[in-house]
């Protein structure tokens, strides 16, 4: 099995406040950036439930390859963040956790959120300065759960904590046998009191408000599509933003950022950049 995290570029690495949160800084190489005409922001990337800066490793080079600075940031007792007790971590502990990165940061940078990290993204987005804002296959708010709910039948009540996901499976129609186990190395469970905030899948009674209004980046919604209803969420979120989507019909929700197609998101994402950041592309 590739463990994709072996090759990733040397980085900084800080740790963060009073929660010891774990960033890795990946310099952007100097040489992409003879033909920009404005000075490039960093990316900041915010990992979903159950993971880490790990899932991001696939993209990384790429991006630094263009000349993108990336913070990658660990929420707290994720990954290499210093472990702390799960049943008591909320979702506005994370919200916490991504304001003290955002500090950080030189400039506004251009936050990046997967899944968990996608509406936690958006909520920061409401109240903090963005250079722009970028959400993959992100949980819906609860303005889109309500146009576009979710059946009942898919819901699970959860325990104190949130195991990891199984992933029993051999494989999926974007995933291969090693992609799946390189998840498996690293998945580790999750705060039940978040997702009870945030998920209508996990009990919660409608999800988390936002408002679209007072996000006022230009932003892009990529979405993980495999039925019309997913990408009527996908489409609706990107409504709620003013953002432009990207629905990618046959993909999985893991499979965008580890998956076999994941290159057709770090495309789509760079391209959209160079359409908001520089003249020559």
């Amino acid at each position: 099995m590739i463990d994709f995290t072996q090759l990733l570029p040397e980085h900084e690495v800080r740790t963060i406040g009073k929660h010891d949160l774990y960033l890795q800084i990946f310099k952007g190489d100097p040489d992409s950036n003879s033909e920009t005409t404005v000075q490039k922001p960093s990316l900041l990337f915010v990992h979903g439930a159950y993971t880490g800066s790990w899932m991001w490793s696939k993209y990384i080079p790429h991006f630094v390859k263009q000349g993108w600075t990336c913070y990658v940031m660990n929420l707290r007792s994720h990954y290499k963040s210093r472990v702390m007790d799960m049943t008591k971590i909320t979702f506005e502990d994370y919200l916490e956790d991504i304001r003290e990165v955002l500090a950080e940061c030189d400039e506004p940078p251009v936050l990046i959120g997967f899944s968990m990290g996608g509406i936690l993204s958006q909520k920061v987005a409401e109240t903090i300065a963005l250079a722009r804002l970028i959400i993959i296959d992100s949980s819906l708010s609860q303005e889109v759960h309500r146009l576009m709910p979710y059946p009942e039948r898919n819901r699970i009540t959860p325990d104190i904590v949130i195991p990891p996901p199984a992933r029993e499976e051999q494989s999926s129609i974007d995933e291969t046998v090693e992609d799946i186990a390189f998840q498996r190395k690293y998945l580790q469970m999750e705060s039940s009191k978040a997702f009870l905030t945030f998920s209508a899948a996990f009990g919660s009674s409608g999800g988390v408000s936002i408002n679209g209004d007072l996000i006022t980046c230009p932003s892009l919604v990529i979405k993980a599509v495999e039925s019309e209803d997913e990408d009527r969420r996908g489409q609706l979120t990107a409504e709620q933003l003013g953002a432009e989507y990207a629905g990618l019909w046959d993909t999985t929700h893991t499979g965008l950022l580890v998956g076999q197609r994941y290159m057709e998101v770090v495309e789509r994402i760079l391209h959209w950049l160079k359409l908001n950041f520089e003249k020559q592309y």
